[in-house]
């Protein structure tokens, strides 16, 4: 090999970077100590960018294409090197190159859980996970900020490093948007598309990406959130308890057979028929009258019940004890607090079916 042989290979005259492996955010390519010479070709392929860094210094950076390496095109480099009328000989810089492609289901979850404040329940542990797409739009600060001087910076490599961030920054954003627990928790389908335009100024001013969609698969609460979510939902569900007794009563009226929503009806109408007869008696002169008293003694009447309690009104109305209390925790049904308990006198319960 003559001299001008050896002195040609120590120049680089071609970089390129040819993998086409699906898991590479950054590759520097490997210039094995050489220097690079004036009017070298720098290939960049599609949904790729090279990144020049000379120093520690960020350089130029080049879009998809061919380029011929003269200070035309490297004015950054050009400056930092104090070129004033360009480069004749070899020099040496890093060259980066990034991937910009849209990587697709990365997975991001909450190794602890994440406190967060509501107007309902005060202080909250949430716990979460789901998936998000990226894409790397500023070349610089994602080489600066997360994939460092790395030769091969891979996926895995970027789950390890960006999942604790990730989280951090959705405990950010949650805190940010102020949206209820209950929300959270029954409708993180669309909670992540609410976060999203939170989240992205975030992680693009501190890591240079995009997030393309923030997905949350689950969001789990304490068990005792989850019971109010449970008894609201309920709650929803019913809408009007009063209503819905009373639609209860209605359906055993038309269907004519049992059960609960028939029980209710007769006892409505049972009430409703006695006091018609009542009325009739105190009204018609010719009723009979009631039977003589013998030997000064009146006889014993039927025993009455006045006081109900809420299992006594549940049985009647066929509905669930539960519902009564919300009944007359919502005042429409009146009732009395005897200790723990309540009562509800018949004239109460007349009223109320009477609605």
């Amino acid at each position: 090999m003559g001299l001008m042989d050896f002195i040609k290979g120590e120049f680089i005259d071609v970089i390129e970077w040819t993998d086409d492996s699906r898991d590479t955010l950054s590759y520097r390519f490997p210039d094995q100590d050489k220097a690079i010479k004036n009017g070298a070709q720098l290939i960049v392929r599609e949904s790729q960018v090279a990144q020049f860094m000379y120093l520690g210094q960020f350089g130029d950076c080049f879009t998809p294409g061919k380029h011929t390496l003269t200070t035309d095109n490297i004015p950054i480099l050009t400056k930092i090197k104090s070129w004033k009328y360009g480069f004749d000989s070899p020099f040496k810089a890093d060259v980066f190159y990034v991937t910009t492609r849209l990587f697709t289901g990365n997975k991001w979850g909450t190794a602890n859980p994440v406190m967060m404040r509501d107007n309902d329940f005060g202080i909250v542990r949430v716990r979460a996970f789901g998936t998000f797409d990226f894409k790397i739009t500023n070349p610089p600060l994602f080489i600066k900020e997360v994939a460092g001087s790395d030769q091969h910076f891979r996926l895995d490599e970027f789950a390890d490093a960006m999942r604790s961030r990730m989280v951090s920054v959705f405990s950010e954003a949650l805190a940010s948007a102020k949206i209820p627990v209950l929300d959270v928790a029954m409708r993180y389908s669309e909670l992540g598309d609410a976060l999203l335009p939170i989240i992205n100024p975030v992680v693009s001013a501190k890591y240079g990406l995009e997030i393309g969609s923030f997905i949350i698969e689950n969001v789990s609460v304490p068990p005792e959130v989850e019971a109010a979510i449970d008894k609201r939902s309920s709650m929803a569900a019913v809408g009007n308890l009063n209503d819905y007794v009373k639609f209860q009563m209605a359906q055993g009226m038309g269907s004519g057979n049992g059960g609960a929503g028939g029980t209710a009806a007769e006892l409505a109408v049972g009430f409703g028929m006695a006091q018609q007869m009542m009325k009739e008696g105190l009204m018609n002169p010719n009723a009979p009258s009631a039977p003589p008293v013998v030997g000064g003694t009146a006889p014993a009447a039927a025993p009455t019940v006045d006081m109900l309690t809420p299992a006594d009104v549940a049985k009647s109305l066929g509905v669930p004890e539960s519902d009564v209390m919300a009944i007359i925790e919502a005042g429409e049904l009146k009732a009395k607090k005897i200790g723990s308990s309540y009562r509800i006198t018949r004239a109460a319960f007349d009223a109320y079916i009477a609605q």
